[in-house]
C-alpha cells in the first residue's frame, strides 16, 4: 500500500469520525502537508520541548465517565481504531511507525470532538540500556504520539505524559518478544 492510498485512507477515516459529531473537524494549517510529506514522521520528529499539563477529572465526573466511555461500541468495537490504545515502537526508536498513524489518528479526532476528554500517554522501553536512558526513551515515545495529536489539533490540556521506562512491563522474558511488547506507549483515557 502506497503512503498516498494510507494518507487517503487516514482522511476518509477522519472524515467519518467526524461525521458521527455536530463538530466538524479541521486540520490545522500545515498537519495535512505534514502528515503527507513522505517520509516516515518527519513532523513529528519527537525533538521539541514540551510543555505537557496533566489535568485532574473532578470529583464528580470519574470512573463513572471513564467506564461509560469504555463499553460504548466506539471503544470496544474490534475494528475501530479508538479499540486499539497501544502503539508499539521499533528497537532504540521513538518514531510512530506508519502502522499507527491512523489509530493516533483516531484518538485525535475523538479528542477534538471531545474537548473535555482527557488521557495520559504512558510511556515504556524493553529492559535493555541503563534506567536514566530508558526513562528518557520511553518519554520521547510518549512525546512522539503527543507531537502528532498536537498537529492534527488535540489541545495540550488534554494529555498528560508520563514515562515508566523499563518498571512496567507488559511481558516478562529476555527474549525479543518481550522486547517488542514492552517497546510501546500506552494511551489511557480518565
Amino acid at each position: 500500500m502506497t503512503i498516498k492510498s494510507k494518507s487517503l485512507m487516514a482522511l476518509m477515516l477522519v472524515l467519518a469520525l467526524s461525521a458521527c459529531s455536530d463538530k466538524v473537524v479541521k486540520p490545522q494549517s500545515g498537519a495535512q502537508g505534514a502528515l503527507n510529506s513522505g517520509t516516515e514522521n518527519s513532523a513529528y520528529d519527537g525533538g521539541n520541548d514540551l510543555s505537557v499539563e496533566t489535568v485532574a477529572i473532578g470529583q464528580g465526573q470519574g470512573m463513572d465517565q471513564v467506564t461509560e466511555l469504555m463499553q460504548s461500541d466506539t471503544f470496544s468495537n474490534p475494528n475501530s481504531p479508538l479499540s486499539k490504545r497501544v502503539i508499539y515502537f521499533e528497537y532504540d526508536s521513538s518514531n510512530v511507525k506508519a502502522e499507527f498513524v491512523p489509530v493516533v489518528e483516531a484518538h485525535a479526532v475523538y479528542l477534538v470532538n471531545n474537548p473535555n476528554q482527557t488521557i495520559t500517554l504512558e510511556g515504556h522501553s524493553d529492559e535493555r540500556g541503563t534506567r536514566e536512558y530508558n526513562i528518557a526513551l520511553a518519554e520521547q515515545r510518549a512525546k512522539s504520539v503527543f507531537n502528532m495529536l498536537q498537529v492534527l489539533g488535540v489541545m495540550n490540556h488534554q494529555v498528560g505524559v508520563v514515562s515508566y521506562g523499563e518498571e512496567k512491563p507488559d511481558a516478562m522474558g529476555s527474549d525479543e518478544e518481550a522486547f517488542q511488547l514492552n517497546r510501546r506507549v500506552e494511551v489511557v483515557y480518565k
